[in-house]
């Protein structure tokens, strides 16, 4: 490895030192939680046995679900390895509660490519049910909460507000943000209901957004609160109502969360929650230290080494389409499984543009492990993202970095 690249780590690490205590300290607070609820409700091995068929009365299903409420600080939860993406899942809350000539609003502006297909641009969306859409532009920072009282409206149903940047440079919003969001809907409209895509941002915080006036949340199990153990599935929580209106959808109506087999997983679900807080806490050390390393070779960062933090993204701005490929090629090339293929761009189920992504992962597609993609579209980012290891997204990083001073 090149000696420049070498003398850019040993001043990323310096500089990080600080960062890292803090991810610390939230990680070790997380633990807390995690673990007070697993002993609270007493976790114990005979909720890791599998079931078949219906599952009716599953009560590792139904432990699993009661932990999850109690960690997030709501009234209930759905966590099921029947959602097959985050996407499904929030999706299935809002074909749970919306209804034709009900008006929803994104309070954080065009929302991740794979939503825009569910809200208005796909066959079976929401449009074509007959429900309102609009948005509100979140980077239009000095008028935005006169633009929240001006566009709420007593009809609005709901709103909602994605947590994570997407593919954007947009700032991700801290718990402390969506407080403030959550404040300026409910002033105008009490009844509206606040959905939060949690993606990305469990355990980066020490609270999360049902805690900050959020009414219903929803995100993928193999992301953040998976662990890197989870090898599918999403969850809901929030209001009881809400999430029973959600469980209609994913199963029937009349039927709801009483049914689901959870066949082989709820071992790999419980320690993938347990270890989830100390995961998290690897992957921001990763994006943190990548952070570091591309400001110091010119390229525009979000967020800065610095900068608060409400998920495990990192973006950068490479400028050009030769630049992303070569750093995504990086990230396979060092990924511990089929570190041998090379990515290629494509055109993706659900997005707009052609994306290339790496992602050598032992769960198919897991953003909790180290992975890195991005559309191949002006300002040509690419977003990384997971790590179950500090030292394996570090090595990787570097690798990257060579191929962009190579390059």
């Amino acid at each position: 490895m090149k000696e420049k690249i070498l003398k850019l780590k040993a001043e990323v690490l310096d500089e990080v030192a600080e960062s890292f205590k803090r991810v610390d300290e939230v990680a070790e607070f997380n633990t807390q939680k995690v673990l007070d609820a697993m002993r609270e409700l007493k976790v114990s091995d005979a909720h890791f046995k599998t079931s078949t068929g219906y599952a009716y009365g599953d009560i590792g299903r139904e432990k699993l679900e009661e932990l999850y409420a109690k960690i997030f600080k709501a009234e209930s939860a759905l966590v099921r390895t029947q959602f097959v993406s985050g996407t499904h899942a929030l999706a299935t809350v809002l074909f749970g509660i919306l209804r034709p000539n009900d008006e929803m609003i994104s309070l954080t502006g065009a929302p991740y490519d794979t939503m825009q297909t569910v809200i208005s641009n796909g066959k079976g969306s929401l449009k074509e049910f007959g429900v309102i859409y609009r948005e509100i532009d979140l980077t239009q920072t000095e008028n935005y909460f006169d633009e929240i009282k001006n566009s709420i409206t007593p009809k609005t149903k709901l709103a909602l507000i994605q947590k994570s940047r997407g593919y954007s440079t947009r700032k991700t919003l801290t718990i402390d943000d969506i407080e403030k969001i959550c404040a300026a809907v409910k002033a105008v409209n009490p009844n509206c209901v606040i959905f939060v895509d949690n993606c990305y941002g469990e355990f980066v915080e020490r609270r999360e957004p049902i805690e900050a006036g959020a009414d219903i949340i929803a995100g993928s199990l193999i992301k953040n609160i998976g662990g890197g153990l989870a090898p599918t599935g999403g969850y809901i929580v929030g209001k009881k109502d809400l999430v029973e209106l959600a469980s209609y959808r994913l199963t029937a109506p009349g039927m709801g969360g009483e049914l689901g087999a959870s066949l082989g997983t709820p071992r790999l679900l419980y320690q993938g929650l347990f270890l989830a807080p100390h995961v998290t806490a690897q992957a921001l050390k990763g994006a943190i230290f990548a952070a570091g390393i591309f400001s110091r070779l010119g390229y525009k960062v979000f967020p800065a080494t610095k900068d608060l933090r409400g998920d495990i993204i990192q973006a950068v701005e490479l400028n050009c389409a030769e630049k992303l490929i070569a750093f995504c090629q990086a990230i396979q090339k060092f990924s511990p499984v089929d570190s041998y293929a090379v990515p290629e761009a494509w055109e993706m189920p659900g997005y707009e543009d052609k994306v290339i992504m790496a992602a050598g992962t032992f769960v198919q597609g897991a953003s909790i492990e180290l992975s890195a993609d991005g559309p191949l579209r002006e300002p040509y980012a690419v977003y990384l993202q997971g790590g179950l290891t500090f030292e394996h997204a570090q090595i990787a990083i570097l690798a990257a970095a060579e191929n962009l001073v190579n390059a």
